[in-house]
């Protein structure tokens, strides 16, 4: 973990400062989501990085609590909030795996741009069924690496070992979705902009 976390605190002025790969798709997700979304609601963003989309879906729902493991990012986000004048999203420096709530505590659980990134899916995917309400949502963006560029499967951990990029776990769409759907989840909505892109999933509990 500590690894991860000083990989992350060091590139997250630059994850900040780079632009959206793909407006459009973005844009879109984020309309699917609200679509889910109600303004009695209570939800969970893990691995939110510098918070640009929690603050998004802030206005939306009575409570957002946004984490990440990143101490920097965390702190950047916190900085966009005060400029937002957000007053309903909380940014809390926690992991995926310490978060410190209540089982059954949400309505909505996001989780983007994250799963490829943990070291045990289906552990982190049992953990966060347990933290939402009976009939809650699952919302994710994931990169499915094997059906996306499935050379980079063979070079991932090299390029780990070399300390060139952080832990990445490569899997495919079906590997991701029958993991979901093995904690008991059922699949809602699924997206994908380009056979090259992430994998956009809605599923209920």
């Amino acid at each position: 973990m500590e690894r991860k976390t000083r990989f992350w605190n060091r590139i997250a002025k630059k994850y900040e400062a780079t632009p959206i790969k793909d407006e459009a798709a973005y844009q879109y997700k984020l309309k699917i989501t609200q679509g889910y979304l109600t303004p009695e609601m209570s939800v969970l963003e893990v691995g939110c990085g510098t918070g640009s989309t929690a603050l998004i879906h802030g206005p939306f729902v009575r409570k957002l609590v946004a984490t990440d493991f990143s101490e920097n990012m965390i702190n950047i986000a916190q900085r966009k909030a005060s400029q937002h004048k957000s007053d309903n999203v909380e940014f809390r420096c926690e992991s995926i795996d310490a978060i410190s709530d209540h089982p059954e505590q949400y309505d909505v659980i996001m989780a983007h741009s994250i799963l490829h990134l943990l070291d045990d899916l289906d552990s982190s995917l049992q953990d966060l069924y347990g933290r939402l309400k009976p009939g809650g949502y699952f919302i994710s963006s994931t990169a499915c690496i094997n059906d996306m560029v499935g050379v980079f499967r063979y070079l991932a951990p090299i390029a780990y070992r070399l300390r060139l990029i952080p832990y990445v776990n490569c899997f495919g769409i079906d590997d991701l979705t029958q993991a979901v759907k093995l904690q008991g989840f059922t699949l809602r909505d699924q997206w994908q902009p380009s056979a090259k892109a992430a994998v956009f999933l809605v599923a209920q509990k």
